[in-house]
């Protein structure tokens, strides 16, 4: 059985057991999180419609931080003399998901 949740702007599909990486959740290590909204369910039967899903929960335990690939940037605008650098490197929550219950 698998679900599709959406987190931080993005969705991702899960199944239970499996490790998945998701934007800074800002809770501690070892704490549960659940995940809401969940937009599909597939296992013997398929739970699209939104009566279905409200009684679908997610619930999983942050395993710990990761963090992803460094992202060097430079803007300039010509014959001012006006440059900039800039770096980003964004922190990930690394999440196990520990079940999905249907209701």
């Amino acid at each position: 059985m698998y679900a599709v949740i959406a987190t931080g702007g993005k969705q991702e599909k899960v199944a239970q057991g499996e490790q998945v990486q998701v934007e800074l959740l800002g809770v501690e290590d070892g704490a549960e999180v659940q995940f809401t909204p969940v937009l599909l369910v597939d296992g013997d039967t398929v739970l699209a419609t939104p009566s279905d899903l409200a009684k679908v929960k997610v619930t999983g335990k942050v395993v710990g931080t990761a963090k992803g690939p460094k992202i060097d940037g430079f803007t300039y605008k010509r014959r001012t003399n006006q440059r900039r650098r800039y770096g980003h490197r964004q922190q990930y929550s690394i999440v196990e998901i520990t079940k999905i219950a249907k209701g």
